[in-house]
């Protein structure tokens, strides 16, 4: 192993939206922060739409499978045993390198399944301990949004204005009035107007304006953060009283390193953390550190997704606007045992028709243009005349969806690659069914002559969560309501595998909100575990 370095305060592993948030926030206060991310940066110009090639990096080396791009700084991942692909990027700003920029927020209901619906479990917390580091990311994102919301407590005014929805959403949010549905213009973190130096996105590149590594680490940076890029952490390291002393790593030569801290942090995602956590197996920690519930890498939830598309007569310039969903519908959002299933989804809507190669592939929906004389005619009613719902679903945490270690598959340096077993549960395909029905009824009551859907969308396995969840109770939880591990005193976990149950929205502010809160703590109350 290389040359022992300066022992840190604290170890952030994992750059994504949770290590800059946590990182930027704890450099405020003086605390010396090292970060290792297993990728490198991605420039804020890549990918330019206007390159003929550009569409074509979607399907190779900017896909959001690892296991298509194939990356050097990629892992791969088994997903033989599991209906939904995992979607995740390494580098600095992790998978927000790729997202729409829908940031919503849990509703008070989520964190309180339990106690109000007597499924799963309740946060060690809730929605209003989160609200003022829902408040502080806003702030940071420039969110745009519309005030009044009423599917929410009150939330301070917006900081920009919201997106538009465009020529589509004007139709379906009559079509959502007309039958007396909910509707709200959506909360995203692509600024609308000019912010904290940064100009609005005109939609010019395929990576998204909003990634974390534009928003968090440039401050954390001069704010005395250190970073390592091309960083591959191979397991965190202990000491022989069980507490973490560091992580051991290869480096961009390959050559094994090691970084010590006093505290160390894991911001990886669902699969990520837990894969990290069973290969660090030691004498004190046989099954894995911090796993002595045998809880970490059971419970994985994703977002199941159905996606229904109405093609209309009408122009609706459907291939220009915000790159995310620009309205939403919350409707069907918390429990109503009379439908048959237990909590709920939310119709997200977007009007971004796709690209014209998006379209010929089929887009979300998979159904791909007609080849041959039917060719231009099948194109032409599609391009600049769709408008999709996305269905996204609760899902209840499930200890027979999991990630473990592979036996046999390892990345280039010989890591155990992680291995998904999942299951969508009766509870879901009962969800799914009933949001395709109501967003093909919205659909038709917009004017769509034509509505395709899918079931269940294979590509949507952005949302990895509960795979090192939180709890009260040590032996059913990984960490308690500060993301400590029940099992390592200084040791934390801040990305979405903390999750103990999931909502049916995306979950990326809720985890910066959680990592801000976390890194509050540790330099405050705290401050004992860094010392």
């Amino acid at each position: 192993m290389g040359s022992k370095q300066a022992v840190a305060d604290v170890l952030v592993i994992g750059a994504g939206a949770s290590g800059a948030a946590f990182t930027w926030s704890l450099t405020q206060a003086g605390v010396k922060v090292v970060c290792l991310e297993q990728g490198g940066w991605v420039p804020q110009n890549a990918f330019p739409v206007s390159d003929p090639q550009a569409q074509l990096h979607w399907q190779t080396d900017f896909h959001p499978n690892p296991n298509f791009r194939g990356l050097p700084e990629d892992y791969p991942v088994n997903e033989d045993d599991t209906p939904i692909a995992p979607y995740m990027y390494n580098a600095v700003g992790g998978s927000t390198i790729h997202w729409g920029s829908h940031f919503p927020r849990f509703h008070p209901s989520d964190f309180r399944l339990k106690s109000l619906d007597g499924v799963a479990d309740d946060w060690p917390m809730d929605y209003f301990e989160l609200e003022p580091y829902y408040d502080l990311n806003d702030r940071m994102h420039g969110v745009s949004g519309l005030q009044g919301d009423p599917a929410y407590p009150p939330k301070p005014v917006r900081p920009t204005p919201p997106l538009p929805i465009g020529r589509g959403g004007e139709l379906l949010g009559q079509a959502f009035n007309k039958l007396g549905w909910h509707w709200w213009s959506s909360d995203n973190a692509v600024h609308s107007a000019a912010w904290d130096g940064r100009q609005p996105d005109v939609g010019e590149y395929l990576r998204s304006p909003s990634g974390s590594d534009i928003i968090f680490w440039p401050q954390a940076l001069k704010q005395g953060a250190r970073l390592i890029t091309h960083a591959r952490v191979r397991e965190i390291l202990v000491d022989a009283s069980g507490r973490a002393t560091g992580a051991s790593y290869y480096d961009r030569n390959g050559d094994l390193q090691a970084q010590y801290a006093n505290v160390v942090v894991l911001a990886c995602n669902g699969i990520g953390t837990s894969r990290l956590l069973l290969n660090s197996r030691s004498a004190l920690f046989p099954d894995g550190l911090a796993n002595s519930s045998g809880q970490v890498g059971r419970n994985l939830m994703h977002h199941p997704c159905g996606y229904v598309l109405g093609l209309f007569d009408e122009d609706l310039g459907s291939d220009e606007g915000p790159r995310g969903s620009s309205m939403l519908s919350q409707e069907f959002y918390e429990t109503d045992v009379r439908r048959g299933f237990v909590r709920g989804y939310d119709m997200q809507v977007s009007n971004v028709g796709g690209a014209p190669l998006q379209i010929a592939l089929g887009g979300l929906v998979g159904e791909t243009v007609a080849w041959g004389d039917a060719h231009h005619r099948d194109f032409a009613e599609r391009i600049r005349r769709q408008m999709g719902i996305v269905v996204m679903t609760e899902d209840l945490p499930e200890q027979h969806n999991r990630v473990t270690l592979d036996p046999q598959l390892t990345d280039s340096h010989g890591i155990p690659a992680p291995k998904i077993d999942y299951t969508v549960s009766e509870n879901t395909w009962s969800i799914l069914d009933h949001g395709i029905a109501r967003a093909t009824e919205a659909l038709e009551a917009a004017g769509a002559k034509r509505v395709v859907a899918s079931r269940l969308r294979r590509n949507a396995g952005w949302h990895l969560l509960g795979t090192a969840r939180m709890g009260s109770d040590p032996d059913t939880s990984v960490v308690d309501r500060w993301g400590r591990a029940h099992d390592v005193p200084n040791l934390f976990i801040i990305d979405g595998s903390i999750f103990t149950t999931g909502a049916c929205i995306n979950p990326t502010t809720t985890i910066q909100a959680l990592a801000l809160r976390t890194a509050d703590y540790l330099s405050g109350e705290g401050a004992s575990a860094i010392s």
